[in-house]
């Protein structure tokens, strides 16, 4: 699921988006694209061929631009809200960092839920 050097890969990032509650992959946009979503809202994007690899993911805008400061493979959104997502090139981002700022998409996309879909999804 990951490569041998502990980066995630294709087939690591999917399973690790698909991982969290209720969350699925669509195409709305083209086959190359996956999207994921839950509750239908986006929290994060790939065309998991790409080489390189890359993702965006939803991220608080204080912290989307210390990411981008102190990381050159972070940048702005691309085709998307650049205050409120980053674009990652997976390779050079050590998998646990990858990890942790995709679950903190799914948690923002989550928050704007309702409440009782926030509790459904063990996330208030």
């Amino acid at each position: 699921m990951s490569a041998a050097d502990g980066r995630l890969d294709a087939e690591g990032l999917r399973a690790f988006c698909l991982s969290f509650g209720a969350a699925v992959e669509e195409f709305p946009f083209h086959p190359e694209t996956s999207v994921f979503k839950v509750e239908g809202k986006v929290f994060a994007l790939s065309d998991l061929g790409a080489d390189p690899l890359k993702i965006s993911l939803k991220c608080d805008p204080d912290e989307a631009v210390r990411l981008r400061a102190a990381h050159p493979e972070i940048v702005p959104g691309r085709h998307l809200n650049k205050r409120h997502w980053n674009t990652v090139t997976v390779p050079p981002l050590p998998a646990r960092q990858l990890r942790e700022m995709i679950e903190d998409s799914y948690d923002l996309v989550v928050a704007g839920l309702p409440r009782a879909v926030r509790l459904r999804l063990d996330r208030p």
